[in-house]
């Protein structure tokens, strides 16, 4: 741990490029999630110094001015002279593309910024950047900044205005990065506390021991919060099941490490019926999966479909258990660190090493048979096999109703006549299907649609509220049935994204208290049976407007108690105000212009950054226990705001 970090240590790949002509390929894109993807890019290199043993604290704060800071007590980024770029290793770091001290194992045991482009993209993004760094009993400072010029005509993005320079003497190491984003490039600047506090959160826990201080001054109340947790994962399982009925007393949990990857691994299984996967690879969440996911499910399978014949659970005549009947009801957080991670994509959502499969798998395998032997799990294991066992008995019952799902003649017979009006296009992934609340506004919508690319399903009902219902229960409702009819993919373990008949799902229900709940009913269903659709950026939710406003001939649509006050005041006296109190009230073509038509519409795109608070946040909002969802509404909801689903961080 003592080894020397200087500027030979940083590796230089390629330089800076046109960041700000293509930001999406770097940051995902310039809304709300991009946004935040900068700071994580910070925050990532800063976990990595605590990850690594070199850092105990990091300190982020929201600045009023709108500009973040990021701070840590690591050994600080090294700023003697870079050997062939002639310029402090600090500088390098900050302007050019794929350079940084994690090419190297021997700076970095393990880091989750491989792809060492976070810190200049973050450079380039921003309006300023300033960079302050402590160690050899210095403080270093640079600033860097995006300007206008003039000669060149473009924007020359994250260039040093200052050098680097020595403003001070301290004991202390550590490194202080302060920026503020560009409005140039993102629709909005305003971070997200509660984005970000959930981050920070879930980092504490991944990282035991480590604080993390979070300050917001914006806010004079509630703008301050710190986390650090000794138990680690164990403490993590422990939170996300806080509002949930646990069915065996004590958390799993085992630790090894094979052919150079380390995992921890913490279970706890919960009276639901849905599985909760929660994977990190070098502190990212890798919220699609990968590789250490599948060497999870199928090590877990084996040893205990083996204790389940050892305990004389399972006969010699009965079948094995499946994956799905042993992860029926768990939550499971899984950690790994490993070297020359690939992740699929710079957002780093998946992991693509194929060897993190064996190597998970081995580990479970070893270290859960090792728990088991020692009789450290063994109430809880023979609680787990016997709900395993129950869910297999139950599997039967929803095979038969899949199969009705996976015929040809379901999306064409009796569940969806008079039902899905479908598109004559042939290309799925243009093609798009609005799931829309009610006969009325169905009747509308289809006749108001381009019928060459969108198909309308009316729902008659209320869906079911599958938190906390078996698959067979949920399959046993037409309006779900429908729905995967519809979608062709499947469900479940046959789930299959490839065959998915419309690129985009679009929920359209009113706006009003019923249509809030149509959709959460909605969003519940595809998070815990169809979660892919939702990983990969297919469901949408339609935003009608709240209101018409007409002044003879001239007439627009609101879409908020604000936005209504912006048209009236700019259209003056003698306008008159039609508040929509459902879809249904809208006539074809009004229903086309305000909802429907792509060039006009507003759609949102469901998007999950952070699963695991996901997870927790339908258990609380859609479960059976009614205090900890009124302790929610009471704490973030304000219904008088339209901001209020921002407010909760959704």
């Amino acid at each position: 741990m003592d080894r020397a970090y200087d500027a030979k240590d940083i590796h230089v790949l390629e330089g800076l490029e046109a960041v700000r002509m293509r930001p999406g390929m770097y940051i995902g894109s310039t809304g709300p999630r991009g946004l935040h993807h900068l700071l994580w890019e910070i925050v990532d290199n800063a976990i990595d110094e605590a990850s690594n043993g070199f850092a105990s604290r990091v300190e982020v704060t929201i600045l009023k001015d709108g500009s973040i800071r990021v701070e840590d007590d690591g050994r600080g980024i090294p700023v003697d002279i870079h050997d062939t770029m002639k310029v402090p290793g600090v500088q390098v770091v900050f302007t050019q593309l794929h350079a940084g001290g994690k090419f190297n194992s021997d700076n970095y045991s393990y880091s989750g910024g491989l792809h060492g482009v976070g810190a200049a993209v973050v450079n380039a993004l921003s309006r300023w950047l300033e960079i302050e760094v402590k160690r050899d009993g210095r403080i270093y400072r640079q600033r860097y900044e995006s300007r206008y010029d003039e000669k060149k005509g473009k924007v020359l993005a994250g260039v040093p205005v200052t050098g680097l320079e020595i403003v001070g003497s301290t004991k202390k190491t550590g490194t202080s990065v302060r920026f503020l984003p560009d409005d140039r490039i993102f629709d909005d600047v305003n971070f997200n506390m509660e984005t970000i506090s959930k981050r920070l959160r879930e980092l504490a826990f991944l990282n035991s021991g480590l604080v993390i201080h979070l300050v917001d001054e914006r806010k004079e109340e509630d703008n301050e919060r710190t986390y650090c947790y000794d138990g680690g994962i164990v403490d993590f399982v422990e939170f996300l099941n806080e509002d949930k009925t646990c069915i065996h007393d004590n958390i799993l949990y085992i630790e090894g490490e094979h052919d150079e990857i380390y995992a921890k691994i913490a279970i706890q299984y919960t009276d639901s019926y849905t599985e909760s996967i929660f994977s990190y690879v070098n502190n990212i969440p890798t919220t699609e999966g990968g590789a250490h996911e599948t060497g999870f499910k199928s090590g877990l399978t084996k040893v205990f479909n083996e204790y389940a014949r050892r305990l004389n659970f399972l006969k010699e005549r009965d079948d094995n258990l499946m994956g799905e009947d042993i992860r029926e009801g768990i939550t499971a957080v899984i950690s790994i660190n490993m070297q020359d991670i690939q992740f699929e994509g710079q957002t780093k959502t998946k992991l693509g090493n194929v060897e993190a499969r064996s190597a998970i798998e081995t580990i479970v395998m070893k270290e859960l048979s090792y728990a088991i032997e020692t009789n450290k799990y063994d109430h809880d294991i023979k609680v787990i096999i016997e709900k395993s066992i129950k869910a297999s008995k139950v599997r039967e019952a929803a095979k038969r109703a899949k199969e009705v799902t996976r015929k040809k003649n379901s999306l064409e017979g009796a569940s969806l006549v008079g039902k899905l009006s479908s598109c004559t296009g042939r290309n799925a992934k243009r093609n798009e299907l609005f799931i829309v609340e009610g006969d009325s506004a169905g009747g509308s919508a289809k006749q108001g649609r381009d019928r060459r690319f969108q198909a309308i399903l009316p729902l008659r009902g209320k869906p079911l509220n599958a938190e906390k219902k078996r698959i067979d229960q949920v399959l046993a409702n037409e309006e779900i049935r429908t729905i995967i009819a519809a979608l062709g993919t499947g469900i479940g373990e046959d789930f299959n994204i490839s065959k998915l008949n419309y690129n985009r799902v679009i929920i359209l229900s009113d706006a009003d208290q019923d249509g809030a709940h149509i959709r959460a009913i909605l969003l519940t269903f595809f998070f815990r049976y169809m979660k892919d659709l939702v990983t990969n950026g297919h469901i949408y939710i339609g935003m009608p407007p709240l209101y018409k406003i007409a002044k003879g001939k001239n007439i627009h649509y609101a879409y908020s108690d604000e936005e209504l006050r912006r048209i009236a005041d700019r259209m003056g006296k003698g306008y008159t105000v039609q508040r929509y109190k459902g879809l249904g009230e809208m006539n074809p073509e009004q229903l086309w212009e305000t909802t429907m038509d792509p060039s006009k519409r507003n759609i949102i795109q469901v998007t999950i950054d952070d699963a695991a608070s996901a997870d927790k946040l339908i258990t609380t909002l859609m479960g059976d226990k009614v205090e900890p969802r009124r302790q929610y509404i009471s704490l973030h909801a304000n219904f008088n705001k339209s901001d209020t689903f921002q407010e909760m961080g959704v």
